[in-house]
């Protein structure tokens, strides 16, 4: 009788388990389809002059409905004094060209409480917003290539593509959060609070507990900006020309510029508006096109 019971047990497990294996296949199955039956496109709607003289960067602030351009304006490592953070509306207009000058090879960007942060080659500079003046910079140990930032709400996150590193600004204080990623570049929070990134093995969502990845696709690799749609759609671009859109984890490519000798390099969205601003680096533009999708 109690063997009888154990096999009914053992069957009902396994038929359980059978299920919840089909179910989850099934699922995958979707979430393919769907994200083919999208079909993302990207609509180009405005470009600037070229004098935004090698864009990197861009960063929307929806409070005051100006972009943000980091220009490294020469070589991304060299510390020459000539790169810049210019400012735009979202009509594609110029709205302060030199809206702050004197850093070096100004790259990825983050806001936080009035303050723009931005990385720069190795240290990260903070501009008060509201006087437009460097109000402080933060030196990194060991730093040689200052990439992306970002924020959760509560601190500045930023990354290191020659050591594989990513670093905090919290509480005024730089701390090391994760290292041996390498090519790490592009960050982007959630609405919850949860990290992802791009780097040489693609796009993976960092695990703070226990400091591991937990990869979402990994065709897209050697990325540059990111931008989340939502918890399972994603833009990702890499920098030699390419912009995809990525959906439960399938990538669909919306657009291949490098025939064109235009680069993508780290993207913004303006979710109103359904623009991806694209900072084209050596060819001097910022270019927007509309998602459709």
């Amino acid at each position: 009788m109690k063997k009888t019971l154990m096999y009914a047990v053992v069957a009902a497990v396994c038929f359980s388990c059978s299920n919840q294996t089909e179910n989850q296949e099934a699922q995958a199955t979707q979430n393919a389809e769907a994200t083919e039956a999208l079909n993302p496109t990207l609509t180009k709607i405005w470009e600037t002059d070229s004098i935004m003289t090698t864009s990197e960067s861009t960063l929307y602030d929806k409070a005051s409905n100006l972009i943000y351009v980091s220009n490294i304006s020469g070589n991304s490592s060299e510390k020459n004094g000539k790169g810049f953070i210019a400012t735009m509306k979202p009509d594609g207009s110029i709205s302060e060209l030199n809206w702050l000058t004197g850093l070096n090879a100004p790259k990825g960007m983050a806001l936080l409480n009035g303050k723009l942060y931005v990385t720069d080659i190795d240290e990260l500079v903070e501009i008060d917003v509201a006087s437009k003046k460097v109000s402080n910079r933060y030196p990194v140990q060991d730093a040689v290539f200052l990439n992306d930032a970002a924020t959760n709400g509560r601190s500045i996150y930023f990354s290191d593509s020659r050591t594989g590193r990513v670093h905090a600004l919290e509480n005024g204080a730089v701390t090391l959060i994760a290292e041996g990623l390498e090519n790490i570049n592009g960050l982007a929070f959630n609405e919850e609070g949860q990290l992802y990134l791009l780097d040489g093995a693609g796009l993976h969502r960092y695990i703070m507990a226990d400091k591991n990845t937990e990869p979402v696709n990994e065709v897209v690799k050697g990325g540059d900006g990111l931008v989340i749609l939502n918890d399972s759609t994603f833009i990702a671009s890499r920098w030699d020309g390419e912009i995809y859109f990525i959906s439960n984890g399938k990538e669909h490519l919306m657009l291949d510029t490098k025939s064109e000798g235009a680069n993508t390099a780290d993207i913004d969205y303006i979710e109103a508006e359904n623009l991806v601003l694209v900072p084209t680096f050596r060819n001097n533009r910022v270019v927007a096109y509309k998602l459709s999708y």
